[in-house]
């Protein structure tokens, strides 16, 4: 497995080693030790599947109480994934980072707590799962504006997004409550 980080401290890109021969592929998705050695020393304590159309944005999420790491992969179709550095005393706070991640390139993305987190499905569909540190709670949950002109983020568009209510009414960045 070779671990990168990114522009954004903590954020790491994971791309596994794949067995493959005529009958398909194998992969580790997720190996305690292997990810402690590289610096990922979490618990997940639930999985998540999404299945998007094309054009869907999904995002920018974060909790601002039960902060949630998350490992995120496209295992159908393919996402342009979007990540956004929260914590007000960090040096990247305010920035973003965005790049693909599709069923045919298998590559994984490490988003810690701190972080808000988006994608884009840029397939036909696309089936997005992540593993979470913590719950869900509706409660804590929090919507970063995903076009915010003050995080400069260029989604791959072709014309309008199709978003939830929640990601259409988000916070832009100046107004949002975010970590220290």
């Amino acid at each position: 497995m070779k671990v990168s980080s990114t522009d954004l401290p903590g954020v790491k890109l994971i791309e596994p080693k794949l067995f493959g021969d005529d009958r398909g592929f194998f992969m580790e998705s997720w190996n305690a030790r292997t990810f402690a050695a590289a610096g990922i020393d979490a618990t997940f304590v639930q999985d998540n599947h999404s299945r998007s159309r094309r054009s869907v944005l999904r995002g920018l999420h974060y909790q601002i109480e039960h902060a949630q790491g998350k490992l995120v992969r496209c295992v159908a179709g393919e996402v342009f994934d979007v990540v956004v550095d929260l914590r007000r005393s960090s040096p990247t706070f305010g920035r973003s980072i965005g790049l693909t991640l599709s069923a045919q390139n298998q590559r994984m993305l490490w988003v810690p707590p701190g972080f808000a987190h988006g994608f884009l499905s840029v397939s036909e569909f696309a089936d997005f799962l992540y593993k979470t540190t913590d719950y869900w709670y509706p409660e804590h949950e929090r919507t970063l504006l995903w076009n915010d002109a003050a995080l400069g983020i260029a989604w791959p568009l072709s014309g309008a997004p199709i978003l939830a209510a929640k990601d259409a009414a988000g916070t832009p960045l100046a107004a949002a409550a975010v970590y220290n």
